[in-house]
């Protein structure tokens, strides 16, 4: 029997707002993929901001906090026992709200019904599969296009129902010199499937800082370069936003925090005194080759807020007094 036509007209369908749990970095709703090279801190990134998230604190360069919400944390690499609970507790995670998918008696897939039924059951906010590889499924040849869409495109329906984040970590092939887009191990399918990637590395300056580029957004522009630090006395910090490209994360060439950094030091030097017109403040980074999106980052980590005057914005230092953020 030949199927039915059904036919929509756009007119029929409503407009709906993204809806954020890090804008832009992490939609609702949505799949995530955060990818890297073996030790680059990819884990650590994504237990960090699950620890944010269970505690109902915002995200970095956020104002917004959300109320504590559950987690589903799947790793196919660390032992949860002697790795990632002590990585939990130590940043600060309420790791009751935490939960895992007992895989010991079934190994779990990205096109397994307990993936959802854990997520309805549970009104999971976020969830993680790490790394991608190990929940393909055994016939699944990552490489074929054909195997690996459908089970993107149902993973998608699957958040897209029910508001969950979903987060793949995944690691990067060996193609030295190749495009981001084809560093990702597998298909290129993986990558159009997300609607953000973000790629982590080390920064070239510092062995203990690290870089997440925000190398695809399809939602909303790209945001900063994030990073953090892993100590290993003071352990995981995060260490604001800085002005780089994945090609630089990449490239061995970068990323470099010179000119964010050059920034910093200028907003500190103009503002010590007082406040300064905001329009100065571009004027005088331009001259030293400062761009305006540099000079706003900067303005973010250093926590420069803003008040209008008349037709002008002045901006200052927090300690000079109070102020909006800009």
């Amino acid at each position: 029997m030949r199927q039915q036509l059904k036919l929509l007209t756009m007119s029929d369908i409503h407009a709906e707002q993204v809806r954020w749990l890090w804008e832009p970095y992490l939609p609702r709703g949505k799949i995530t993929i955060i990818q890297g090279d073996p030790g680059d801190g990819k884990t650590t990134f994504v237990l960090a901001l699950a620890a944010l998230l269970t505690q109902g604190l915002p995200m970095p360069g956020g104002s917004a906090a959300a109320p504590p919400m559950n987690v589903i944390y799947q790793t196919a690499e660390d032992g949860l026992a002697d790795t990632i609970r002590p990585r939990l507790d130590v940043l600060g995670a309420d790791c009751s709200r935490v939960l895992v998918i007992d895989e010991s008696e079934r190994e779990l897939t990205l096109d397994d019904q307990r993936l959802a039924q854990a997520i309805r059951q549970t009104g999971a906010g976020l969830a993680v599969l790490d790394p991608i590889q190990a929940y393909l499924g055994n016939n699944v040849d990552m490489h074929r296009a054909n195997e690996v869409r459908p089970i993107f495109k149902r993973l998608g329906q699957l958040a897209e129902q029910t508001g969950c984040a979903i987060v793949l970590v995944g690691h990067m092939n060996k193609m030295q010199g190749a495009k981001s887009a084809y560093r990702g191990l597998g298909s290129i399918d993986f990558r159009a499937a997300a609607r953000s990637v973000l790629l982590v590395g080390h920064s070239k300056d510092d062995d203990d800082l690290r870089v997440v580029v925000h190398d695809k957004s399809s939602l909303a522009p790209e945001g900063p370069a994030i990073l953090f630090s892993l100590d290993s006395d003071l352990g995981f910090q995060w260490k604001g936003f800085c002005d780089a490209t994945a090609s630089e994360l990449l490239s061995g060439s970068g990323p470099s925090t010179t000119k964010t950094e050059q920034a910093e030091q200028l907003l500190q030097d103009l503002l010590v005194g007082g406040e300064l017109a905001s329009d100065e403040l571009v004027r005088r980074a331009s001259t030293m080759g400062i761009s305006e999106r540099t000079l706003k980052i900067a303005k973010q980590n250093l926590g420069v807020t803003a008040v209008r005057r008349g037709d002008r914005w002045y901006s200052y230092l927090p300690q000079e007094g109070k102020g909006v953020k800009c």
